[in-house]
């Protein structure tokens, strides 16, 4: 792991957050810069996990980001105590989010078949209704997100009704029929908030 520089002292960090407050993004990235020993330190506490150091330390930097970008020191506190929240978070939610998706299917993993009898997966069933959602994301971590992203931005009904239409968390894809007779809507009512639920996601991939 690389060696990083040494923190601020107290008359320091005050000159650069000033800057920084003034519009000076060079005293931002020094103040980010000189706090990434804490990220380090704070990623320490996560590394029995299965996860890389450095891939902890790219977590904690964005809670580092964060914390940069809108700590008041007008307050009287050093931006070390809250920035060390704001990495804790960071972390903290990363393995929050990982949890929840221990269990999911790969989108490549077969979840049915078409009227053809042709293998299909959840990739298919997203890029045929929003086709444009992966263009500007890389393949890698696709599934990953999109399982984070369900239940951070659907409501529970638009979630249910994804998970039952596509067959998330290895259960069997059912038709918006059969979900419209589960759940006592029309089947009209099923299609307009899966579409509006894909959209939502589309939104959040493309932010």
């Amino acid at each position: 792991m690389k060696t990083f520089l040494m923190p601020l002292n107290a008359e320091e960090e005050t000159y650069y957050l000033k800057k920084m407050k003034e519009g000076d993004l060079e005293a931002k990235y020094t103040l980010i810069e000189r706090n990434l020993r804490l990220v380090a330190h704070i990623a320490k506490k996560y590394q029995n996990s299965e996860e890389d150091m450095e891939d902890l330390i790219s977590i904690g930097t964005i809670g580092l980001i964060k914390a940069v970008s809108t700590f008041n020191h007008e307050r009287g506190n050093r931006l070390a105590t809250y920035a060390a929240r704001c990495i804790d978070n960071e972390l903290l939610m990363y393995f929050r989010g990982k949890k929840k998706t221990s269990r999911e299917v790969s989108l490549y993993e077969p979840i049915g078949t078409d009227k053809e009898g042709n293998q299909i997966n959840l990739m298919d069933v997203v890029e045929s209704q929003e086709r444009d959602i992966f263009e500007t994301i890389e393949l890698k971590g696709n599934s990953k997100r999109i399982y984070e992203m369900i239940p951070n931005v659907l409501g529970s009904r638009e979630q249910k009704i994804i998970e039952m239409r596509y067959g998330l968390y290895n259960k069997k894809p059912v038709t918006q029929r059969e979900i419209a007779d589960k759940m006592g809507i029309s089947r009209s009512y099923v299609s307009r908030i899966e579409k509006r639920a894909l959209e939502k996601l589309r939104a959040c991939f493309e932010e």
